[in-house]
């Protein structure tokens, strides 16, 4: 669970994006706003707002308090629906008065969940036939599965149908890398063989994950040869984006467990081999980016680095842009609930103000993996992490570019730059020094090395400055609603150039 406190008007509506983020990720959250005492509501106050009206899409549920005697049953009550079912964001709206008003106060137990049953035993049965009947098996998992702690059983599922595992970007660090039939991410973004994995297989075992676009490309020519199975706490996900054929709505790990007990244990050696074969392939392509790349400073090198010097459980933060999209490619983990991310809203600026709560969570040093267009929006939180002495590398992938959105207007539009380079003359590492941090500026690999190991001794935060050149693309990449078959690879991208 998270909680956030801000005051009325300007403090409600400035939590209104990080809400969003928190709805759209399924992340247990209560938020508790003021507002002007209840005698000056709709009357244009100073810095009243009607922040129940305006978070109503996006919240779990939402409260505005009247009575000081209904106030502890309302905040019991918005814990419970938010971690119930699929967590999310609750809010309490208190006014003023009632902030100051007394009330007896009565303790009571904390009160769990409200219960989620398993999903129909019927249906259970026939989502079994369908994967018993396949040949080319395929979990595909989300940030259900990641949050809810799913690895293990995954991977004996995996074992047990001879089935392939890919991710969502919510579903990183779920299975560890090291396991041979994780195949990554896959996607608009994602790795060649979980992508390819994908198309070729003809069963698709879908846990908690919604099947986004960024995920499916096209959700018309998405899946046309395999009967997609989907398991998810929300009805409301089913059929949403993709067509299922079976649609198991319940507690997703108690509806696994039953499903584990029905499938049967099948060997499918062709399609081992083949995903192996595209593991393989997927690795060779990878490995080959560097091969072109413009400058000595790769993302690739600098992820490779940041694989090798972190311990296994630390838990690396990013923002959104280009350097998220190489993050969820290159980054390694083995423990989970290692990888945070503004998955569903892509929100810049996010990742430093995550990257902080999980130091302080864990008590372990946090990395953030951030860009300059991205670090520019919430960089004032340095304050915050120099204050309590929080420790934090930041890596900041400077191509000094808005580079997501240059590289579409670099494959897609011609080459027609607007808005994507703001020309900013900031100076980060003297930014972070003025607030009391400590930093520098690479210019080789062996220079970035050599900083992210004096990063791990400092008390606070270290900032790496990174230039990286800004034509750099994030490949493979499908292209907007294009479908998943036409995946373009940086051997593609080489030879047409």
């Amino acid at each position: 669970m998270g909680v956030a406190l801000a005051t009325s008007g300007p403090g409600a509506t400035n939590l209104v994006t990080g809400i969003a983020a928190a709805m759209l990720d399924s992340v247990p959250m209560v938020v508790i706003t003021g507002n002007v005492p209840t005698e000056l509501i709709g009357r244009d106050s100073f810095q009243e707002i009607n922040i129940t009206g305006i978070t109503f899409s996006i919240t779990k549920h939402n409260y505005f308090v009247t009575d000081v005697n209904e106030l502890a049953d309302t905040v019991r009550e918005a814990f419970r629906i938010a971690k119930s079912g699929r967590p999310g964001p609750v809010l309490i709206d208190i006014p003023k008065d009632v902030q100051t008003a007394k009330a007896y106060f009565e303790p009571k137990e904390v009160q769990p969940p409200f219960y989620l049953p398993s999903a129909d035993i019927a249906e259970i049965k026939k989502a079994a036939e369908i994967i018993n009947s396949s040949e080319r098996p395929y979990i595909y998992i989300g940030g259900g599965a990641a949050a809810n702690g799913m690895g293990q059983e995954i991977m004996k599922f995996a074992e047990k149908t001879d089935a392939f595992i890919g991710c969502s970007l919510m579903g990183i660090s779920a299975v560890p890398n090291s396991y041979e039939r994780f195949l990554g991410m896959e996607g608009m973004h994602g790795r060649y063989a979980s992508t390819k994995a994908n198309i070729e297989a003809d069963v698709i075992i879908g846990i908690g994950v919604r099947f986004s676009d960024r995920a499916t490309g096209d959700a018309k020519k998405y899946a046309l040869k395999a009967k997609i199975v989907q398991l998810d706490a929300d009805i409301a996900e089913i059929n949403k984006n993709v067509i299922v054929d079976v649609g198991l709505v319940g507690n997703i790990k108690e509806t696994f467990s039953l499903l584990m007990n029905e499938v049967s244990r099948k060997q499918h050696p062709d399609w081992h081999k083949r995903a192996l074969a595209l593991k393989e392939e997927g690795r060779r392509i990878f490995n080959s980016i560097d091969e072109h790349a413009l400058s000595e400073v790769t993302p690739k090198r600098i992820f490779e680095i940041i694989n090798n010097k972190k311990d296994a459980d630390t838990v690396l933060a990013t923002d959104v842009g280009q350097h998220q999209m190489w993050a969820a490619q290159y980054l390694k983990f083995e423990q989970p609930r290692r990888f945070i991310s503004s998955g569903g809203l892509g929100a810049m600026g996010y990742g430093l103000g995550a990257a902080l709560g999980a130091a302080i969570a864990t008590k372990k040093r946090a990395v953030l993996i951030t860009g300059d267009g991205s670090f520019s929006m919430n960089l004032t939180e340095l304050a915050t992490a120099v204050s309590y002495k929080i420790p934090v590398i930041i890596v900041l992938m400077n191509n000094e570019v808005l580079g997501m959105v240059r590289q579409w207007q670099t494959l897609f539009y011609g080459g027609h730059y607007s808005a994507t380079d703001p020309k900013r003359k900031t100076d980060f590492v003297k930014v972070c020094k003025a607030f009391g941090g400590k930093g520098e500026r690479i210019s080789t690999a062996e220079e970035f090395e050599a900083a992210f190991e004096r990063g791990l001794k400092v008390k606070g935060p270290y900032l790496i400055d990174v230039p990286i050149n800004k034509d750099e693309l994030v490949l493979p990449m499908i292209p907007a609603e294009g479908a998943l078959e036409e995946l373009i690879t940086a051997d593609e991208r080489k030879k047409k150039q």
